[in-house]
């Protein structure tokens, strides 16, 4: 094992021989990684230099940023900031009541004095530098323990976090990449003063609702805008209304000339995560028994929010972020299992493992890969063992007070340590996240509607065997093993009666609490939380431990994936960790199944051939005026006759891409990435490149909402547009 971890370095950054990406299209680069493919990026229409890309610091990456989950980019000089309306609209939520509905109304800032605080913990990462930190990560890790060399490699990682965030107003990251074979330092500037500056009405940023969702064809104006704040001296600060706009060192034009088909097109973004190199063990066990489980739960979840919050109320207001997460996420997974049985997903994985292990058969020396993909193996079954066993437990401890009990209760044991020992999310870095969640509970949570989600879970819960229920779990609640779902009411109605967490005042006063004082609390969520703090922690120490293994062993599987693909010429990227990557291709339209042809463009036109007044479908009524009269201003296409609305690309992208920057040949803005088809939901285990299609809004149709429709005179002005 120690001769494999040695060629790490070789395999996994000296890519300069690699002749092609791995397959057409396919790929979510890390920005060095560019130079590698400049040829194909060039032949494929690409009109800058391809090694700029790989300089974050410069345009146009410098322009592109995280918001933590979505993907954005500064487009003036005055820090304003454009990404998705889904990205932003929990910001809108948060500022929105029954009285004054901005998700209904939509929302445009008078001037800058009008711009509206976004909801807490928004932020804005402005990644600066990207450093290798691989030899100290991993230096003398090899002969540890599981557990131990899980604590070791979590130690250094914050050693050198605190480092980086020395210097005020940085937010650092240590990200591993290809299973933990190596690891890069982000250094990001994170604004922490962001504000709400304009999102359309949910009639046009999320017009198709849920319906829509995943489907082409599509007519969804998902975009928005915020701003970034600084001190007056340029330093990151808290919201103060002293703060001034933020001065970003490059921005994007934004071009109202777009594209048309077969044009080339990247994106720059923050994918959220893939499991493309997952093991069959983690494929069956995800796609057999999690996925099929989760989505019968997600039905009956949504079905229960909706009946505890009804339209029009003020808890509907407070869930409808929730609510459109949890639609998207069903309708995610019924693609990711219909995409799986469609594409042969297990069949192609069998396939993959098997050519694998012929490799490694082929030469002697490579028998230690072998050793550990075996035993990687089995303890992927274990993992997925753990999983199932835990499922309901964990949904059982939904309950949003009692998770702000146990966050808080944690807390106080975490602070008993110095600040370098905590666990990560406990640090004093952390607190003002910390503080900000609980604060921004108040607007997200409705004690009838929190109650009917537990009653929800713990129905499933008590379904389950005695022998995979949670002893101290069941003694805490009052859970026996003739409890009926009948029984639950009347069991929780003393966590709700009883409770003083509802307060955010309340909330906020307990974080200085010592672990004898909330051990001496009254309130039954805190009781429930120090009750299952034990076996919370037992279940954490088996994940750590699991978790040790795995940095030893998947590395190896990593270096063996590598080193046999670049031996058939292809390039090794990364599996997606949520930082900083590029993918390029074309606008396509295509025909994922028989007898069935995506257009690459929608219209406006189309808009009106699905309205019917109701929502999802309920334009407002200035948006079909301004289609009736067929006034298009300077933003038609000509080959398709009107304006552009969404369009496909063969792009590879998944979640955290929401709002990445898509770019033209020349990195001009030309659209927003903001959702896949149904078909190519899939790809975050296998890309299929007839399959996988990426939906984008075009920036001509955002440009002429703001124009024809929302009088956004203002920050069409302060952009720079490219005609």
């Amino acid at each position: 094992m120690t001769k494999l971890s040695l060629i790490s370095a070789s395999l996994l950054l000296g890519t300069a021989a690699i002749a092609a990406p791995l397959a057409a299209k396919e790929g979510m680069f890390t920005p060095d990684q560019l130079q590698d493919i400049s040829a194909e990026l060039e032949e494929a229409g690409l009109e800058i230099d391809p090694e700029a890309l790989a300089d974050l610091t410069a345009f146009p990456m410098g322009a592109v940023v995280s918001l933590g989950g979505c993907s954005a980019s500064f487009v003036s000089p005055q820090g304003l900031v454009v990404t998705n309306h889904h990205c932003a609209r929990g910001s809108v939520q948060y500022n929105s009541t029954a009285e004054s509905n901005y998700l209904v109304d939509g929302f445009l800032a008078d001037g800058l004095g009008g711009e509206l605080p976004a909801a807490p913990g928004s932020r804005i990462y402005v990644t600066t530098e990207v450093t290798d930190v691989t030899d100290r990560m991993r230096a003398g890790t090899e002969d540890l323990a599981p557990i131990d060399r899980y604590a070791v490699i979590e130690q250094r990682s914050k050693d050198i976090t605190a480092e980086c965030e020395q210097d005020a107003g940085f937010r650092c990251q240590v990200a591993s990449f290809y299973g933990g074979a190596q690891y890069k330092l982000v250094t990001r500037l994170e604004v922490r003063d962001v504000r709400l500056v304009y999102a359309p009405a949910d009639s046009i940023g999320k017009y198709g609702g849920d319906i829509d969702n995943w489907q082409w064809p599509r007519h969804t104006g998902d975009f928005a805008f915020y701003r970034a704040y600084v001190a007056p001296d340029g330093s990151a600060a808290d919201f103060s209304e002293d703060n001034v706009p933020y001065a970003p060192e490059h921005h994007l034009k934004v071009s109202a000339a777009g594209l048309d088909d077969g044009d080339f097109v990247m994106a720059a973004g923050y994918p959220g995560s893939t499991s493309r190199y997952t093991l069959m063990a983690e494929v069956e066990n995800t796609f057999n028994w999690t996925y099929p489980t989760f989505e019968g739960l997600l039905n009956d979840w949504i079905d229960t929010i909706e009946a505890a919050a009804p339209d029009g109320s003020d808890a509907r207001v407070k869930y409808e972020s929730r609510l459109a997460g949890l639609n998207n996420f069903e309708k995610n997974l019924r693609g990711q299992i219909e995409g799986a049985r469609r594409v042969g997903l297990v069949e192609r994985r069998a396939s993959r493992e098997a050519e694998l292990a012929a490799w490694i058969a082929a030469d002697a020396s490579r028998s230690g890969y072998g050793e550990a993909i075996a035993a990687l193996t089995e303890l992927s079954e274990e993992s997925a063992q753990a999983a199932r066993t835990n499922f309901w437990y964990g949904n059982a401890s939904r309950p949003a007070l009692f998770s702000a009990a146990r966050r808080l209760y944690r807390l106080s044991k975490e602070r008993e340590l110095p600040d370098a020992e905590r666990e990560p999310r406990y640090q004093e870095r952390d607190m003002t996240f910390f503080r900000q969640g609980l604060q921004a509970l108040d607007r997200r949570f409705d004690p009838a509607v929190d109650k009917a989600e537990w009653m929800l879970f713990l129905t499933g819960y008590i379904a389950q065997p005695m022998a995979e229920r949670v002893p101290a779990f069941d003694a805490a609640v009052g859970l026996s093993e003739g409890t009926t779902a009948d029984d639950l009411p009347a069991l929780l109605e003393r966590f709700y009666t009883g409770t003083a967490l509802g307060s955010a005042e309340n909330r906020l006063a307990l974080m200085e609490a010592a672990p004898a004082d909330l051990e001496a609390s009254e309130d039954p969520f805190m009781q429930l939380a120090v009750a299952m703090y034990d076996y919370g922690r037992e279940l954490e120490e088996q994940s750590e431990e699991r978790s040790g293994r795995s940095l030893a062993l998947r590395p190896a599987y990593m270096e063996a994936i590598t080193a046999w693909q670049r031996e058939e010429g292809r390039l090794t990227y990364p599996d997606a960790n949520s930082t900083l990557r590029v993918t390029f291709g074309s606008v396509l339209g295509g025909s994922p199944r028989d007898g069935m042809a995506y257009l690459p463009f929608t219209t406006l036109e189309g808009i009106t051939d699905k309205d019917t007044g109701e929502d999802p479908f309920n334009s407002p009524q200035a948006l079909l005026d301004r289609i009736a009269e067929r006034d298009y201003g300077d933003y038609a296409l000509e080959s398709i006759g009107s304006v552009p609305v969404n369009f496909l690309t063969d792009l590879d992208s998944t979640g955290g891409n929401s709002g990445s920057a898509t770019l033209n040949s020349r990195a001009e803005l030309v659209g927003l990435l903001f959702d896949g088809t149904f078909e190519s939901v899939n790809s975050d285990w296998d890309f299929d490149p007839r399959t996988t299609r990426t939906i984008h809004v075009d920036t001509r149709y955002m440009l002429w909402v703001m124009d024809k429709v929302d009088g956004a005179d203002a920050l069409i002005e302060e952009m720079d547009i490219v005609r």
